[in-house]
């Protein structure tokens, strides 16, 4: 990924995330900025923005910080130590397999909820058609 830095509100808008929301993640030390201006305005790389999405993502699936945190760490390891023997790399590659069986978990129970939603939606949709003027003649 290239250096180019990024101030927050550009990070803001690739994310999709709140000034807010990107100064939470911040301070829970979750995506912390690669640097500051002479200013002291946050800067952000491309590799800020990846793990501002990781925890975009995880978000609506129920992750508390901590988790997001936790699989962060596990993947921050992966990428950057060559020198992790056999085991510990194993040991990662596990914490992550647990992350993502939880997370198809919770696809799983969304698609149900979007499943009964859509029909509910489709129920009072027929409810009023049935029920409209036109419907009668």
């Amino acid at each position: 990924m290239d250096d180019k830095h990024m101030q927050i509100g550009e990070v803001a808008a690739r994310t999709e995330l709140s000034l807010r929301t990107i100064r939470h993640y911040e301070e829970s030390g979750l995506v912390i900025p690669s640097a500051r201006s002479q200013g002291g305005f946050r800067l952000y790389t491309e590799t800020d923005v990846a793990r501002l999405m990781v925890v975009r993502r995880m978000k609506p699936l129920g992750f508390t910080l901590e988790q997001m945190r936790d699989l962060l760490d596990a993947t921050d390891r992966l990428d950057r130590d060559d020198a992790l023997d056999a085991g510990e790399r194993e040991a990662l590659l596990e914490r992550i397999r647990t992350y993502q069986q939880a997370a198809d978990e919770q696809v799983e129970k969304l698609r149900v909820q979007l499943a009964r939603a859509e029909d509910f939606a489709a129920t009072l949709g027929a409810r009023l058609e049935q029920n409209t003027p036109a419907a009668r003649i």
